[in-house]
């Protein structure tokens, strides 16, 4: 298998977590502080904005590296286990049969920036 087909493997994986994190975040048998990360981690993962631009030589992708994986770890680990298979096992349905495209995450995502954007610049002029 060669570097980019690894790379491809490994951001399918990534995005099939995130995926499994959303759905264990709807679930009421998973913890609130754990609910939190989920949610926290998937967003961040279906964010347009970047802790770090990608634009920066080496720096822009350490989020993409490091913090995106540490948060699922933690997230993982903080969900119950027999709960977590089952969003992975329909996170992997999903993917299969193309119903999360994270179009839609990613839309909400950038209505909340611009939502935070809008009550930063409001309470400036205020």
């Amino acid at each position: 298998m060669s570097l980019l087909q690894r790379l491809q493997a490994r951001a399918n994986h990534l995005k099939r977590e995130t995926v499994a994190l959303y759905l264990a975040y709807r679930d009421p048998r998973v913890p609130l502080i754990a609910k939190l990360v989920a949610l926290s981690v998937a967003v961040y993962a279906f964010s347009p904005i970047d802790l770090i631009p990608d634009f920066i030589p080496v720096l822009g992708y350490l989020d993409d590296l490091i913090l995106l994986p540490l948060g699922i770890a933690l997230a993982i680990k903080l969900i119950p286990p027999e709960v977590m298979a089952e969003c992975r096992a329909r996170a992997a349905q999903m993917d299969a049969e193309g119903k999360f495209d994270g179009r839609a995450g990613a839309l909400i995502v950038i209505a909340l920036w611009a939502v935070a954007v809008l009550f930063v610049v409001h309470l400036l002029r205020g």
